[in-house]
């Protein structure tokens, strides 16, 4: 997690940051796995310094491609400062992973065995406070028409289980397409890229909960951009991709 993340969680900001709400872009971008900051009352979950750097615990370059996107788009951005070790924004409560105690191949401790108080409280104070001022923004924009699409911006390993990943992009969608092939089309431009249309993963597994509870249900178009995280490890890798999608996305939008 950046510095400046870190120190407003610590501060007892909410869950949620917003920033550049008054951006004009029809297109509201979401970083869930923004951050790896854990409060204090967690600890370290029973991991390592190196394991709260990895994957596991956040999407790394996410939360910069995003703010570069917000950035030459000037569109909002909604992000969490809360790792997805304490509850993954992008799931269901309900979901047997909300709350994971099995991340790939990493057991974590604190997270075991947790009696239904516990986790009660991490909705209460994790899910419910993020969802619900993701919810106020968007039906703010929505009745003023300032939205029309919401983008939700991650990153994922190259390797995963053992297994290679070959896309360094993908995108996810349901049954609106419409913003996904107007981006991929754009992404095309370039042969050298791999792009997975629904890949790494679909909504099948699970990752479209954001999109359905804030996209879908509005009647706004939804798409989640995965971008390999090798690639957006340094900030010239965020500032790369993000002036990549950043023409992409606002011709796609243009056309919804």
């Amino acid at each position: 997690m950046d510095a400046d993340a870190r120190s407003a969680a610590q501060a007892g900001e909410p869950v949620a940051r917003v920033e550049n709400a008054q951006g004009r872009s029809p297109v509201l971008l979401i970083c869930e796995h923004a951050s790896r900051h854990l409060p204090s009352r967690y600890g370290m979950l029973g991991l390592g310094p190196a394991e709260l750097e990895s994957h596991i615990a956040w999407d790394p370059g996410a939360l910069g491609v995003a703010r570069g996107l917000s950035r030459l788009l000037d569109a909002p951005l909604v992000h969490a400062t809360v790792s997805r070790l304490v509850l993954d924004l992008n799931r269901a409560p309900s979901a047997p992973d909300s709350i994971t105690a099995l991340s790939e191949r990493t057991t974590v401790p604190g997270n075991l065995d947790l009696d239904p108080t516990e986790r009660a409280r991490r909705v209460a104070e994790v899910y419910e406070p993020f969802h619900r001022a993701v919810d106020e923004f968007a039906e703010a924009r929505k009745a003023a028409g300032q939205v029309t699409a919401v983008v939700s911006i991650h990153s994922f390993t190259p390797v995963y289980k053992g297994v290679q990943r070959p896309w360094e992009i993908g995108l996810i969608f349901d049954e609106d397409a419409r913003y996904a092939r107007n981006v991929e089309a754009g992404l095309k431009r370039d042969p050298a890229l791999t792009i997975g249309m629904n890949e790494p993963y679909s909504p099948a597994d699970r990752v479209f909960h954001t999109l359905d509870r804030h996209a879908v249900r509005r009647g706004l178009v939804p798409l989640m951009i995965e971008i390999r995280n090798d690639l957006i490890r340094t900030e010239d890798g965020q500032a790369s991709w993000s002036n990549r999608l950043a023409p992409l996305l606002r011709e796609g939008a243009q056309t919804l």
